[in-house]
């Protein structure tokens, strides 16, 4: 029986993680947030779906989502499924919303959470994980999903069809593997800038006893402070294992190469976000001022065209799409074949609240159906929020366990969306 979306609900949840300083950067020190969507159907079955914000201002993408309720409220899911890309377009391409965009900021990321929540929905009806769902479809029903718009200068419809045949053989055998081991990970948990040097010392010799042996630092204006925090951190995993930086866009593009060069001897991996995120440029010149360390970004990359850009210009190394930034699965995977006719590796961004539980499945179905490698391949875990989840991320030993519920892994417990939602629950009156 087909199921008919009956209403659209959007909910304002925050979590104080700024009271102990959990995920600051150079740039950022606030509540991670969650505008965060539900699907009711006819059925019973809900979809559920969010977009990651950092506090204030997470009323206005709960207000878009309101905005963009008419194109779902009413729909049948098979009436949307069967023809995604008409469907993601709608809501992307709306003649009054594209005003506020089009295909970014706050528009954008609210369509992500929309689009997001008939995935859930969608992969919980079929009684798979969302990763699986994906992996199952064929190429053709795949490609038919994605919008083409301002790619077909680099690929094309029939181009993604042949990237997806081509690794079609072995995906078996690597859905076992995954499956048995899992996919690797990398933490960022221990490097959080606000985090004093004997909290990062005690997290990090933490997080080697569990197994983690890629290990990312935040960095900022501030080059002795970074060099500090960067020998400390070397000292501590030692030369064996990998480093990583992240910027968090703080540093024109003159200084991010004389900040790189002089933390080059701590032989760090990646510098990620050294600038801002719109400057294609920029990043290329750091890219090949500051090589062999690679160039990561993409958690605030907008849309498909700017990591088409990105990749054309050889600007950066390492791809991390962002599944709230962009406008949801249909557009994640169109980066994610993107990346694999440029041959660029896929790191999806995580940490922020449900970033974890999202990007799990981004990566497994990327190895397992898309790029077929896990050379220079990690997904970032933070450890922090996960308890709200219904089903949160698992990890063992550094690798994230495949999930095996049905859906997306994004609901979060009733009893914490009471709890945390702004600005009457029970976290914000206390």
């Amino acid at each position: 029986m087909a199921l008919t979306i009956t209403e659209v609900v959007a909910r304002d949840i925050r979590f104080p993680t700024s009271r102990e300083l959990d995920g600051s950067d150079a740039m950022n020190v606030g509540d991670y947030s969650a505008a965060y969507v539900v699907l009711k159907t006819d059925g019973g079955l809900e979809g559920h779906g969010l977009t990651f914000t950092n506090g204030r201002g997470n009323e206005l993408c709960v207000a878009a989502i309101r905005a963009l309720a008419p194109h779902v409220q009413g729909r049948t899911l098979e009436g949307i499924t069967g023809d995604f890309r008409r469907f993601w377009r709608s809501l992307a391409q709306d003649p009054q919303l594209r005003w506020l965009g089009p295909e970014k900021g706050v528009i954008h990321m609210s369509t992500g959470a929309v689009v997001n929540a008939v995935w859930d929905l969608w992969a919980k009806q079929q009684g798979k994980p969302l990763w699986k769902l994906l992996v199952d479809m064929t190429p053709e029903a795949l490609v038919a999903a994605i919008d083409f718009s301002y790619l077909t200068d680099v690929l094309t419809p029939e181009q993604a069809v042949e990237i997806l045949r081509r690794q079609a053989p072995g995906k078996a055998a690597r859905e076992a593997e995954m499956l048995r081991d899992g996919f690797p990970g990398y933490t960022t948990s221990t490097g959080w800038l606000g985090y004093s040097d004997e909290k990062v010392s005690r997290l990090a010799r933490q997080a080697m006893d569990e197994g983690w042996d890629h290990f990312k630092i935040k960095v900022g204006p501030d080059l002795d402070g970074n060099m500090r925090r960067a020998a400390l951190m070397r000292e501590l995993i030692g030369p064996g294992r990998k480093l990583m930086m992240d910027a968090n866009q703080c540093w024109d593009v003159g200084e991010a190469i004389s900040q790189m060069k002089a933390l080059a001897r701590f032989d760090p991996w990646w510098i990620e976000e050294p600038t801002c995120a719109d400057d294609v440029l920029g990043h290329a010149a750091i890219a090949r001022a500051v090589a062999p360390i690679g160039v990561a970004t993409g958690e605030v990359c907008q849309n498909r065209v700017m990591f088409k850009q990105l990749m054309q210009a050889g600007a950066i190394r390492f791809c991390q799409v962002d599944t709230c930034r962009t406008g949801g699965v249909n557009e994640v995977v169109a980066v994610l074949l993107l990346a694999a006719r440029f041959g660029i590796p896929v790191c999806p961004h995580s940490g922020g609240v449900g970033l974890c539980e999202y990007a799990q499945h981004v990566a497994l179905f990327d190895y397992i159906a898309v790029s077929g490698t896990l050379q220079d391949r990690m997904l970032e875990y933070v450890d922090h929020l996960h308890e709200h989840f219904v089903d949160p991320v698992r990890t063992r030993r550094g690798r994230y366990l495949a999930p095996e519920a049905p859906g997306y892994s994004i609901a979060i417990k009733p009893q914490s969306l009471d709890d945390y939602e702004f600005p009457g629950g029970r976290a914000w009156r206390r």
